[in-house]
């Protein structure tokens, strides 16, 4: 039977991946066909593997939690205006249809009608992370705020998940506090656990059993994997970490919405009450944008972090899960959501993939609504004075970066999305500006307002490089541009979006490794004769 749901899962999985959309879509898709086929027996299992992947995906969560980002206003207040909002509204608008006798709605309550608002209020962290990273946009300002607003929804839900669960922590829940103290313990562990298989045990451990010790206690085990996330975040392997257990997250994760699908058969009256909320989705959409500027935000910055969040969540699953299994919701509630969700993924899929495009075409009516105050750390690109301006400043860049300084002189300028990576380097004296080179009002405007003649882009993704050639073949820049890759097959998709030199830094750093080695070692003999040698 495992088997079975493995096949299922894949072939939806990858039927709408092909038409662009999230492979979750299928999964939930494919639960709902075994279900309709009479394969779901036993799908206890599949609850038990579900469970796992909810876990690790609140322990990664933790791993990507940064309470500095979190504390700045245009993060927590949006994230909890907008829930507060969102579910007052809804809920009145749900309870509204409620009293009218509506097949499906007659079973709520005001109080019902609020959690089920409270379920669609959260918009999808898989979605939004997965969007990002395909267009690389994940350090990128609007990137940041998304994944910033996405984290304090999640907290939300795992506050809900912990006192739904209706358990009393015991007395010896207090020793959970011993956990504080225990970090150094912790950090020291996962430094010496290597890069491999052990490193992945170890956020193993620390996700499942943290779980495992907070539900021992009474403490709903989510919470236990989101904190032991949150001791370990600040690690210099966090991140590699989070990258580490993503396909296990995935694969447990696809468990959790093939039971989705499992627990009952949709019918027209359940999908016409989808069709509904999934409309509600752009009530979601113009308020996220609307808070985002009067947080001072441009409209550019807006609209892309707006157009991340225009869906549907997992969470809302997972919280309606919770209300199913607690007997407060009827089980086709959760049906109902699940296909609300998908359809909120199937409108928001097109929009993300087109979101550039859709700021440049509706640039003037969005710039209306901008604040006459920008925050400080959102305003557009400047680069001053310099002719030659390298976007991306990882390890590649920064060596760039030192090397045209020292050829040419202060007329160079590094631009990194990272406030950290910009912050770093500042304090090292290096004159780089934090920016996104994504930014069409800054190379709409760039011939007017700057010198700059060479744009070296040597950003860590394939598809940010070219969203910015791209960016720079329909503005009205007529400098040069020269771009990283590291396939040989994306040298010429790049020189096609009119870069006009592409470097190779894989097999480049082979030559370039042997130029180095001959050169230190000009002066030994070398002989074609291995006896003489």
């Amino acid at each position: 039977m495992t088997l079975v749901w493995i096949i299922f899962a894949y072939i939806l999985g990858f039927a709408v991946r092909l038409v662009g959309l999230p492979p979750l879509v299928g999964f939930l898709i494919a639960g709902f066909v075994l279900n309709a086929l009479d394969l779901g027996e036993n799908s206890s299992q599949l609850h038990k593997i579900g469970d796992v992947g909810v876990t690790l995906l609140l322990f990664s969560i933790g791993l990507k939690l940064k309470l500095r980002t979190l504390a700045r206003s245009e993060v927590w207040g949006v994230a909890s205006i907008h829930m507060t909002a969102t579910v007052l509204l809804f809920g009145l608008g749900i309870y509204g249809l409620a009293l009218t006798g509506l097949p499906l709605f007659n079973q709520l309550d005001f109080g019902l009608s609020l959690l089920v608002a409270f379920a669609l209020s959260f918009s999808s962290t898989v979605f939004a992370v997965k969007v990002l990273e395909d267009k690389g946009e994940m350090d990128s300002r609007h990137g940041r705020i998304a994944i910033g607003i996405l984290i304090v929804q999640d907290l939300i839900a795992v506050v809900f998940l912990a006192f739904s669960a209706g358990k009393i922590p015991t007395p010896w829940a207090a020793l959970l506090l011993l956990l504080i103290p225990a970090r150094p313990l912790l950090m020291w562990i996962m430094n010496r656990s290597g890069h491999g298989e052990m490193l992945l045990l170890f956020g193993l451990v620390l996700a499942v059993g943290g779980a495992e010790a907070f539900d021992l206690v009474g403490v709903r085990g989510d919470l236990g994997a989101l904190f032991l996330g949150v001791l370990v975040a600040t690690h210099p392997k966090a991140s590699e970490l989070s990258h580490t257990l993503m396909g296990f997250k995935d694969l447990f994760l696809v468990a959790f919405f093939l039971s989705i699908g499992l627990t009952g058969e949709p019918s027209i009256p359940l999908f016409m009450a989808a069709l509904g909320l999934a409309v509600l989705v752009s009530l979601k959409t113009g308020l996220f944008y609307w808070l985002l500027t009067r947080f001072r935000l441009r409209a550019r910055t807006s609209t892309l972090a707006t157009l991340s969040l225009t869906n549907y969540s997992e969470f809302g699953l997972i919280v309606g899960a919770v209300a199913v299994s607690n007997g407060w919701l009827p089980a086709e509630w959760l049906i109902t959501i699940a296909i609300a969700l998908s359809i909120s993924f199937v409108l928001a899929s097109p929009l993300n993939s087109a979101a550039h495009e859709l700021y440049n075409r509706f640039h003037d009516p969005l710039s209306r609504w901008e604040n006459a105050r920008h925050l400080p750390d959102d305003e557009m690109i400047d680069p001053g004075d310099a002719r030659i301006v390298v976007f991306g400043m990882g390890r590649v860049g920064q060596g760039v970066y030192q090397t045209l300084q020292e050829q040419h002189g202060a007329c160079v300028v590094g631009i990194d999305s990272d406030s950290s990576v910009v912050e770093t380097l500042q304090t090292e004296g290096w004159r780089v500006i934090q920016g996104d080179g994504t930014d069409s009002d800054f190379w709409a405007k760039v011939p007017q307002h700057s010198q700059v003649q060479l744009v070296l882009l040597t950003l860590p993704n394939f598809e940010a490089n070219l969203d910015v050639a791209h960016q720079l073949s329909s503005s009205p820049y007529q400098g040069q541009v020269a771009a990283t890759v590291k396939f040989e097959d994306e040298v010429e998709v790049l020189k096609q979006a009119g870069v006009d030199a592409v470097f190779n830094i894989y097999a480049e750093a082979g030559s370039g490794f042997a130029d180095h080695v001959m050169h230190d070692l000009g002066a030994v003999a070398l002989s074609s004769d291995p006896a003489k040698t």
